[in-house]
């Protein structure tokens, strides 16, 4: 079985498609709209229906791609964007009623609950997985048996246009030095990804990784574009991307960052895969 899954994020709306035995799921294409959806949020506190109907183009284009790939389920879900802004419930009946199928807003600890089905998420004794995206950051530790997931209000897109708080970054360093030292985080997303993609590598050391970010930040967008190929709406939001996770690795004593490239919508597609094959589960 065949089934895929849609991602409305803050800066891009993503799609993956994965072929599914009742013990097993793989990607097998990922798509990727660069729609921002922050810029309205951010700055004048709701989505247009204009940039609404962007959503919905977008979507039946996914749609189109599912019926020639013949996918049989998938779900949709909606982050940071659509839970912030001020129209976010008939933002979501709008798309919803032009689709013809439900469309999920989920809170920010759901976000963050949600990396339990990375694959790395249960393994070692220690992981921090840190999902940085347009509007916010979740982050998601198990040390031991014991796991804590937190949200908080930053975020590359939000970032960039000067509207995160001071109180927000307050909170997140409270909690981090709660729970520190961690030796090494994971990143998730596509900014982590991309830095790091730079030495063609999925973790750097801290002191490389502080080498590397000021390199980065000495180059214009234009110049991030040309030298590494980045899309213009990932090289205009990498550097706040990055300076979260400076500011958290810094107070964490953090010694490695590694990158992964599962996101939000590979959970929403194991979930559904579990939702799926869970009538072979046997419960006594």
């Amino acid at each position: 079985m065949k089934i895929a899954s849609i991602d409305i994020g803050t800066n891009a709306i993503k799609s993956k498609i994965f072929y599914t035995t009742p013990t097993s799921i793989k990607c097998i294409k990922a798509m990727r709209s660069p729609i921002r959806l922050g810029g309205e949020v951010f700055e004048q506190g709701q989505l247009s229906q204009n940039k609404l109907d962007q959503v919905i183009k977008t979507i039946r284009g996914y749609e189109k791609i599912f019926i020639k790939n013949e996918i049989e389920r998938f779900d949709i879900i909606a982050t940071s964007a659509f839970r912030d802004t001020a129209n976010s419930e008939e933002a979501r009946r709008y798309v919803e009623t032009a689709i013809h199928h439900p469309l999920r807003v989920i809170s920010g600890l759901e976000e963050a609950k949600l990396m339990r089905f990375h694959p790395q998420a249960q393994t070692g004794q220690t992981k921090l997985l840190i999902d940085l995206g347009g509007g916010s950051t979740e982050l998601y530790l198990r040390k031991g048996t014991k796991i804590e997931i937190r949200s908080f209000q930053l975020g590359a897109v939000r970032n960039m246009l000067k509207k995160d708080q001071k109180k927000e970054w307050d909170r997140l360093e409270e909690w981090l030095i709660s729970v520190k030292p961690i030796k090494k985080l994971t990143g998730i997303g596509g900014n982590i990804r991309s830095f790091l993609g730079i030495g063609d590598t999925e973790q750097l050391n801290i002191y490389d990784f502080h080498h590397r970010l000021a390199l980065l930040k000495e180059l214009a967008t234009e110049e991030k574009i040309h030298k590494h190929q980045f899309s213009p709406d990932r090289a205009d939001v990498i550097d706040d991307a990055l300076n979260i996770f400076r500011f958290i690795a810094e107070i964490l004593e953090t010694k490695i960052i590694a990158s992964t490239k599962w996101g939000v919508s590979d959970s929403i597609a194991v979930e559904l895969f579990h939702e799926i094959y869970s009538k072979n589960i046997r419960i006594t």
